[in-house]
This record gives C-alpha cells, structure tokens and sequence, in this order.
C-alpha cells in the first residue's frame, strides 16, 4: 500500500466503508474485526486507521447501515485479541528486539517511545495507548518483552478496548451524523488523528527538552 492509497484510505474512510456495505453486507463486520485485529496484534500495522475509524463506524451505526451491537462486538473482540496475539509475540522474542534497526517493517521510534511511556506508567499504558497511533501497536508488544504477568495484562487489555471502542463509536453514533460534522468528515478525521497524536508529540517534546544540554 502506497501513502497515496492509505492517505485516502484514512481520509475517506466513510466512502470505502459505504463501497464495501453495498458490495459485501454483512462481512464488513469482518473486516472491521481484520483491521482492529492487525493493527493492534502486528507491530508492522501500525499505520492503521484507528479512533477515525472508530468515529465513523459509529456514525453508520447511527444511521441504521450497522448493527451497533455487532459493530462493538467486532471491534472490542478484535482489540482484546489483537493486544493478545502482540503481547505474545513481544513476549516469545523478549529483548532481542533492542537490537533491532529500523525498518520499513519495524518502526524502531515508535517501539522506543512505547517502551520509554511502559517504562514511566507501567500497566496503565496499555490503557492509556488505545487513544495514541503508533504507540497503541507497540505497547502489548512492550508489554511482552518486559514480561508483564498475563493476568495483569488481561485485566488492562480488556479495560483499554472498553474505552477506546465504547467512547469513540459513541462519540460517532452521537455526533457523527449532524451535518456540519457530515459534510466534513475529512476534516473531523484529520483533527481526531491530531487530537491522538498530541500526547506522543507532548511526550517527545519533553524527553528531547530535558535531553537538550543548558
């Protein structure tokens, strides 16, 4: 996939969604399900579409073309599996993967950021990260090289995927379809992934701050 193919993927979420409902019913609960799944469970999908998503599936629902039920269960089952399968895989490498170089299919920064959020809040990251692209692919995995106890992990999974798709689904079934925000649902999607991105560039601003000599 091209950035020109995933820039009109992200910014126009809501027209391929339409597209694929027209064209395949009721298997777009799978997708949904695959998207939410590789994007939290593969720690080279990180470019995902995310909490726009979430919105805009929540503004279908609204609009009787989704199940609201069936759109939760998918998304909620897909990011508590998702984190899992992560927490697993960061779990069987261990810390082989400090050494690790960037690359196209690792994205060293987004690891160490990740790692240095773990590092300062523990468990609560792998809630906090669920609303923070890039860093909400990467936290299970960190999770799991740091060997977290399973249980614990569970616990903060299942509360992290709670938050994230009841809030933004919501927020989407509530106020995405008022027309302002309708007609301009490029635009709300474009502020949502700066909205989320705000805390990481909050995070590297004051690492970098203090790391800067007097």
């Amino acid at each position: 996939m091209d950035i020109h193919t995933l820039i009109d993927l992200i910014l126009h979420f809501d027209v391929h969604l339409a597209q694929f409902i027209a064209a395949y019913g009721i298997w777009v609960y799978s997708l949904l399900f695959g998207i939410v799944f590789a994007e939290t469970g593969l720690v080279v999908m990180p470019f995902l579409p995310g909490d726009s998503m979430l919105f805009v599936v929540g503004a279908f629902a609204a609009t009787g073309a989704l199940s609201l039920p069936a759109v939760v269960a998918a998304l909620w089952l897909g990011a508590v599996l998702g984190d899992s399968l992560n927490y697993q895989i960061g779990k069987s490498i261990g810390h082989k993967v400090f050494s690790w170089p960037q690359s196209r299919w690792f994205n060293r920064r987004a690891f160490e950021r990740a790692h240095a959020f773990y590092e300062q809040y523990g468990g609560i990251t792998i809630v906090a990260a669920r609303f923070m692209p890039f860093i909400r692919t990467f936290a299970p995995f960190v999770a799991g090289v740091a060997e977290m106890s399973y249980a614990k992990f569970v616990a903060y999974n299942a509360l992290g995927a709670t938050l994230w798709v009841g809030l933004l689904v919501t927020a989407g079934y509530l106020f995405g379809n008022i027309p302002w925000i309708k007609h301009n649902l490029g635009l709300m999607t474009l502020g949502i992934i700066v909205v989320s991105l705000l805390p990481a560039a909050w995070g590297w601003w004051k690492t970098h701050k203090v790391a800067a000599p007097a």
